[in-house]
Order: C-alpha cells, then structure tokens, then sequence
C-alpha cells in the first residue's frame, strides 16, 4: 500500500514556539515539518494543525501557521477530542501525521484516528520529544498499533508517483 496524495490530509500537532525549545533536535522537527508541509502545498494536500493550550504554549511557529489551510485549537492530548475529525476534509481517508510531542499528543491523535478507521502514516522523521527515548517507544507502540512508519522522503516520493511530475524538481530541491 503506498501513500495517495489525492487521498491524504497532512496532520502537523502542536509544532509550537514555546515548546520547540524544550524538544529534541527541535529545529530539526520544525525545519522538517515545514518541508513537509510545503511538499504538501506543492501537490494540493490539506494542511491542519493544532496547538495545544495556545494561550498557555503559544502558537505554532509562524512559518508553520502560514502553510496550514486550519489550525485548531485543543485541550485534550488528543486532537480528536477537540474535534480534528470533523475538521478533517471529507473523503480523504489517509493521515500523514507528524509534530509534538510523539508519545504524548501525537501518538494518542494518531490511534484515535487510527481507532475511526484512518490509515495513519507517522513521517517519523518529522517527530519530537523532549527525550529521544519517548519519541523512540511511541513510534514503536504506533507501528504495533497498525500506523505505518515513514520518513518524509518516502512521503514526498509515494505522492508524487513518477519523476514527469510537475513539481519533482522543486520536490527534490527541498529534500536535498
């Protein structure tokens, strides 16, 4: 099974400025994440992001809120139960998450979606926790969970299908 753009929505949590400091390698995750969301953007794949206690955490980073068609606001570790699925665009059925933190809002956003009957995809590469091994054993318990782990990379390739893309030279020029 390999991942559709016409059938993906790009699910970015909580890729907070108040909170990127606190993460591992946390510029790594934003700078990866807004690749992601720009290869998104590239080929016309819904962008929704949350923040978790806004008020509190800050917003996400502003070049991140730029790319998004929705950002929601949430409370619960679980976007969901704040309301991401019915801000989710109708028949798009896979979810390519990423964002902070992994084994926290993350990982509980991913099984409930996974738990309503998404196919979940984790761009591991564009995940984050304060420690490397919480981020390690949440993308574990996903990959047991039914998630399909991935990297951006293969995210970016498997959308667009052959090298006659339009944008595979963009593309390329943004994972390189």
């Amino acid at each position: 099974m390999m991942m559709k753009a016409e059938q993906s929505t790009l699910v970015l949590i909580d890729v907070q400025d108040r909170l990127m400091p606190a993460i591992a390698h946390g510029q790594e995750v934003v700078d990866q994440c807004l690749t992601l969301a720009t290869i998104a953007g590239l080929l016309g794949v819904p962008i929704v992001a949350t923040e978790q206690s806004p008020e509190k955490l800050g917003h996400n980073v502003e070049d991140i809120r730029e790319l998004c068609d929705q950002v929601i606001s949430k409370d619960h570790f679980d976007a969901c139960g704040d309301g991401l699925i019915d801000q989710l665009p109708q028949g798009r059925q896979e979810i390519v998450i990423s964002g902070c933190e992994t084994h926290v809002c993350m990982l509980q956003t991913a099984l409930s979606l996974l738990d309503a009957g998404y196919t979940v995809w984790v761009a591991a590469d564009a995940t984050g926790s304060r420690n490397e091994f919480d981020r390690d054993v949440a993308l574990d318990r996903l990959a047991h969970s039914g998630a399909r782990i991935v990297t951006l990379e293969m995210v970016a390739f498997e959308w667009m299908k052959n090298s006659k893309h339009p944008h595979f030279r963009d593309i390329q020029n943004l994972i390189k």
